[in-house]
């Protein structure tokens, strides 16, 4: 079964043009969005907390061209398979690299922070090409090991190297002659909420990843973040914005809390571009 869904399916839509891709994605979207309405309750019970000023119309209209990105999502995490360094140099434009590069030239290793906004997939996928780090991204592995395998040599095809969550302090104890950058992705919710930061973050209590402060402070690694926008359909501007180069200095929190606004700011901004799927408050204080 296995090798029929990525044989059959997955590496043919992966090969697609991008005017098929995306009219694979319309098809999805009918599907997900018009048909099976997936997890619309949970959507809907998200966008309303997190915007409780919005009219049900303005909240029906985010809820929609979520969908629509949400598909595209879909589409584009399958053609980053097969996608050549030519084709994600198209889709994913990084800004102000310098600002990393010139820490790389001081042989300065860093940590990277980002959300679940836009493609962050395909946006780490590319870091490596035009980054002078050596790129890390945390990650939890696949129960199913012929897919987290494939997933990872898609991930890894241009110099990303992905660390197991649990090995994840190894990487920061490991000498390495050349700077690494390790990406972390804080915004998801934490199982373990007694280790949690709580912040308030769209219009709720929420509980926030810890480790990215903790490894920063411990380490003393600058923090930057990263902000992906969508340019238009199938196109991203990745940019970067330091929140510390001095992490032992900073008070307990401000740096999660930096994030959390910046990335707030960015989801204000375009909200159908969030995961609004995940169950992101379903633990309280």
């Amino acid at each position: 079964m296995n090798n029929f869904l990525y044989y059959i399916i997955i590496i043919p839509i992966s090969n697609l043009n991008n005017f098929f891709l995306y009219l694979v994605s319309d098809v999805l979207y009918l599907i997900v969005g018009k048909l099976l309405k997936y997890r619309k309750p949970l959507i809907d019970k998200n966008l309303k907390n997190s915007f409780p000023k919005k009219s049900e119309n303005e909240i029906k209209n985010i809820r929609k061209y979520f969908y629509k990105h949400f598909s595209d999502l879909i589409v584009e995490s399958l053609k980053g398979f097969t996608i050549s360094e030519k084709g994600i140099n198209k889709k994913i434009k990084l800004k102000n690299t310098e600002l990393l590069n010139e820490m790389a030239q001081k042989k300065q290793n860093i940590i990277l922070i980002g959300g679940h906004y836009n493609n962050w997939e395909m946006s780490a996928q590319k870091m490596p090409l035009e980054c002078e780090h050596e790129l890390f991204a945390i990650y939890k592995p696949l129960s199913n090991k012929f897919f987290d395998k494939k997933m990872k040599n898609s991930r890894e095809k241009f110099g990303l190297r992905m660390i197991p969550m649990k090995e994840t302090k190894n990487y920061f104890h490991t000498d390495n002659e050349k700077p690494r950058a390790i990406i972390f992705g804080s915004d998801q919710s934490p199982s373990n909420t007694k280790n949690a930061h709580w912040i308030k973050f769209l219009n709720q209590e929420s509980a926030f990843l810890f480790g990215a402060e903790k490894y920063a402070k411990e380490f003393n690694w600058p923090v930057v973040f990263v902000s992906i926008q969508k340019i238009k359909r199938g196109t991203y501007e990745v940019s970067f914005q330091l929140i510390t180069d001095q992490p032992k200095k900073e008070s307990k929190g401000k740096i999660i809390n930096d994030f959390a606004n910046l990335l707030q700011a960015d989801i204000n901004q375009n909200p159908p571009y969030w995961l609004w799927t995940h169950n992101r408050w379903k633990k309280i204080k």
